[in-house]
């Protein structure tokens, strides 16, 4: 059975609600203004390949715990990263407590740990929280290194 998962984004140059896939090719816009939207979604030990490894924008992983306070003051500023570079990237968040294997397959030992990955290639990693403009500059930092590097 294929049942599409979707998120619903709120659009921040026209405010109009758009529901997009978790998992996708391309790059979602709006409906109605057709500017790039930030994509962000969850992911866990399921659907982690799905989400994020077949992805052809690079994903900043955010690797959490509902219990972290350092996680949810990382959240607005990643998700205020995820709105600046709508169109550039996909933020998806993996809270490791639901999600075992992925906090071993990704040696997490300390929430939050962040991961920018490009076509399911760990390009970069960090750990712990960050204002917005730190972690904006970090993940264009590690894209501009793929772009350099990586052929395509």
């Amino acid at each position: 059975m294929n049942t599409t998962r979707t998120t619903t984004v709120t659009c921040p140059h026209c405010g109009r609600g758009n529901r997009i896939p978790v998992a996708a090719e391309g790059r979602p816009r709006c409906g109605h203004c057709k500017q790039p939207l930030p994509w962000i979604a969850d992911a866990g030990d399921d659907d982690f390949a799905e989400v994020v490894e077949r992805a052809t924008v690079p994903v900043v992983v955010d690797l959490w715990a509902t219990w972290c306070g350092p996680c949810r003051m990382v959240s607005p500023a990643l998700e205020q990263v995820a709105r600046d570079l709508a169109g550039r990237i996909k933020l998806v968040k993996v809270d490791v407590d639901q999600s075992p294997r992925l906090s071993r397959r990704f040696e997490v030992q300390a929430v939050p740990t962040l991961l920018v990955l490009d076509q399911g290639e760990t390009v970069a990693r960090q750990a712990g929280a960050a204002p917005a403009h730190v972690l904006r500059s970090w993940v264009e930092q590690a894209m501009a290194g793929r772009q350099t590097t990586g052929g395509g």
